[in-house]
């Protein structure tokens, strides 16, 4: 394709250990002995930001299974990622950082105190995944039978983040002073009790971490169902996506962009990236080759136990030769909505059988997979961002270390080479870095 100008593409490393794809632990490439070693963490965190990589994300699941632990559920490592980013904060300079908490089973005080932290000791890099979680499985794992309903679980959701927004507001900008001969650290009349009471919380504040960098951090969502676009559109800078055709990706960019119009938001200033799971080699026969080794690695029963939750509807009990069954009415899922809908659509729109449906879902769960040449990839990528569908892309490397190496030295080059993405760092915060607004004291979103 021909050489781009003018607009930046931005990408974001979705973080595993190591990989996307369910079988990507067995490989013999793999370091699964290193899962649990901070120092395999830092040498990925170098190469994204030795590429300028705008961020690394990481996301979160509150349970793990009993009976698929033997197949790798863990193989990702199971790291909380309020532990792991902030020492990763400490080993880089200009990378943003992502961590995924749900509002489903935290309060906001903690929630706000640990992302002023993170924002404190990164110099300005913190971002939020904003999730409100799905399963029941997660939420017997904090005192409830079951997990809420979607409707329910997006309205304690909204309080949450009115409730953090106020504590990071509690401190106005300029109410430290470290005045020593005076003996006033702080100014008391531009620090605030917020006097919080909602339908979910009570919080007198202030919150006890002065105002960071960036003032909060950015806010990230991945939901894709009605109430999880309308959540987006309200407040988030960053949305996560999955879609599987351009044609998908477009009718998904126009949609939300126009649901930010209508909350009165700068449709420029929240940014698409969906997930992208590309497979590289010289030719796509071999990343077609390369892909197909790697799912002869995954386990059909653990695939269906992971589809199960994904999708809320026990599967186990059906063929896997036979076809993909129907699914409750969407609105009746308690779970992830938009992510069931994906997957029930693909599996009757390309007629798959379970079996076939599960290889499908293997790289990326519902992303989108690229099999193929660091060239072809790149046009691919350079169609969706010039075609309304994505403002960047989330890089999910089916093998961490080895596909994540494969793109930074060949996959990035090819974009820069055509003028789609950055070969420095602008600095300063991840909003800066991003081209995203500074955070304002006080402005109400809700």
């Amino acid at each position: 394709m021909a050489k781009h100008s003018a607009r930046e593409m931005r990408l974001n490393l979705f973080l595993t250990s190591m990989g996307h794809h369910e079988g990507a632990w067995r490989h013999p490439s793999s370091e699964v002995e290193r899962v649990q070693d901070f120092s395999y963490y830092q040498e990925i965190a170098a190469k994204a930001e030795a590429a300028k990589f705008d961020s690394i994300f990481m996301a979160n699941r509150y349970s793990v299974s009993k009976k698929a632990v033997q197949y790798g559920e863990l193989g990702g490592g199971g790291m909380e990622p309020l532990i792991l980013l902030p020492a990763l904060a400490a080993v880089t300079k200009n990378i943003g950082l992502i961590g995924t908490v749900s509002t489903s089973f935290t309060e906001p005080f903690n929630v706000a105190r640990s992302f002023s932290s993170l924002d404190h000791l990164s110099n300005g890099r913190a971002g939020w995944n904003v999730i409100t979680s799905g399963t029941d499985e997660e939420a017997r794992n904090f005192s409830l039978e079951e997990i809420a309903g979607h409707e329910e679980r997006y309205k304690r959701a909204t309080e949450f983040l009115e409730v953090t927004h106020k504590l990071w507001d509690s401190w106005e900008e300029d109410s430290l002073v470290k005045d020593k001969e005076a003996g006033v650290y702080a100014l008391s009349e531009k620090v605030h009790e917020i006097n919080h009471k909602g339908s979910y919380f009570s919080v007198k504040g202030p919150l006890n971490s002065p105002r960071s960098p960036q003032g909060k951090p950015v806010i990230v969502q991945a939901g894709s169902s009605k109430d999880g676009i309308d959540f987006a559109a309200k407040y988030a800078e960053i949305v996560f996506t999955a879609q599987q055709t351009l044609e998908e990706a477009k009718s998904f960019y126009k949609k939300l962009k126009s649901r930010v119009r209508d909350f009165g938001r700068d449709p420029e200033k929240v940014l698409i990236l969906p997930g992208i799971c590309p497979v590289i080699a010289n030719t796509v026969e071999e990343a077609n080759a390369k892909e197909t080794e790697l799912h002869n690695f995954t386990n059909p029963a653990y695939s269906l136990l992971q589809l199960s939750n994904r999708v809320g509807f026990d599967l186990t009990s059906y063929p896997l030769d036979g076809p993909f069954p129907e699914l409750p009415e969407i609105e009746a899922i308690k779970g992830h909505q938009s992510r069931t809908k994906l997957i029930s659509d693909l599996a009757k729109k390309e007629n798959l059988t379970i079996r076939q449906l599960l290889l499908r879902l293997a790289g990326g769960r519902g992303h989108y997979t690229i099999a193929g040449t660091p060239e072809s990839i790149a046009d691919e990528l350079q169609l969706w961002f010039e075609n309304g569908a994505a403002d960047g892309f989330n890089i999910m490397p089916q093998q961490m270390s080895e596909g994540l190496s494969q793109f930074v030295e060949f996959v990035i080059p090819e974009l820069q080479h055509r003028g789609l993405f950055k070969t420095e760092y602008a600095g300063g915060t991840l909003r800066s870095n991003l081209g995203l607004e500074a955070a304002k004291e006080n402005v109400s979103l809700f």
